[in-house]
């Protein structure tokens, strides 16, 4: 697993014009390398912006977009086209936007798609199988996953001390989530834990105190986010505000 890096940026609208960039570049380059790209989209506020700020670059239009394919970290379990859900945000956002090919997005599964969330997360772990490598694990190859960070440290919906905590499977449903709304489908950690790289993204003052005890070393129970590595990078994208509680080996980047 990786050392974490972590980068600066002024604000939070430089800090999602970079992610954008970063993006754009990553998808580029693992076309060049493997002739097609894997994406795992996050939800939130600097992610929407994310989105927004990749369908601005001109550089976008230097991806392949038909080669690209699309999953989620995790999802609220609500209807489709909830605007709520993370699939919905990022559609409108920017996918909707692209020259996509629609087998090549692959949302988790909505409330109203007939099963409840214990089917609908074992559905999107046979998605997920479906689409890996031969010969390897039952998941496809991640070029790169976002994540944003919540105030109490959770990623995806893995929450602290929720027993989503310590499932095995690649994809769990979550029943009392302690953010609204309570019922939930996520990646697991073990599985965020195989791409390549990991970008955890944050803006904003209400996340300094989490991203400060995620790269102190806290326990990954307790600050789920410090249990996040990527296989061969893991990067923190965070603006001043979220940087503010940096350990002091990282200060000098404030």
């Amino acid at each position: 697993m990786s050392e974490a890096s972590v980068a600066v940026h002024a604000d939070a609208d430089l800090l999602a014009q970079a992610v954008a960039a970063r993006l754009v570049v990553k998808l580029l380059d693992a076309q060049a390398e493997r002739g097609q790209a894997a994406v795992v989209l996050t939800g939130g506020r600097i992610a929407a912006a994310v989105y927004r700020a990749v369908g601005a670059l001109p550089a976008k239009d230097a991806v392949d977009w038909s080669r690209v394919d699309f999953w989620w970290g995790d999802e609220r379990f609500l209807p489709a086209g909830d605007p709520d859900r993370n699939e919905t945000q990022a559609r409108a956002a920017l996918l909707d936007a692209l020259p996509v090919v629609p087998d090549r997005i692959h949302p988790m599964p909505p409330s109203d798609a007939g099963a409840d969330p214990e089917e609908a997360a074992a559905r999107y772990a046979a998605e997920l199988a479906r689409a890996a490598r031969p010969g390897t694990a039952a998941l496809p190859h991640f070029d790169v996953l976002m994540l944003g960070v919540g105030e109490d440290g959770h990623v995806a919906s893995v929450f602290p001390e929720h027993p989503v905590h310590y499932e095995s499977r690649p994809v769990s449903a979550v029943r009392g989530s302690p953010k609204p709304p309570p019922v939930r489908i996520t990646l697991t950690l073990p599985t965020i834990n195989t791409a390549e790289e990991v970008w955890l993204v944050a803006g904003g003052s209400d996340k300094a105190q989490a991203v400060g005890m995620a790269l102190a070393g806290a326990g990954p129970v307790q600050v789920p986010a410090a249990g996040v590595q990527g296989t061969s990078r893991t990067l923190w994208l965070l603006d001043r505000a979220a940087a503010a509680d940096l350990p002091a080996r990282f200060r000098s980047l404030r």
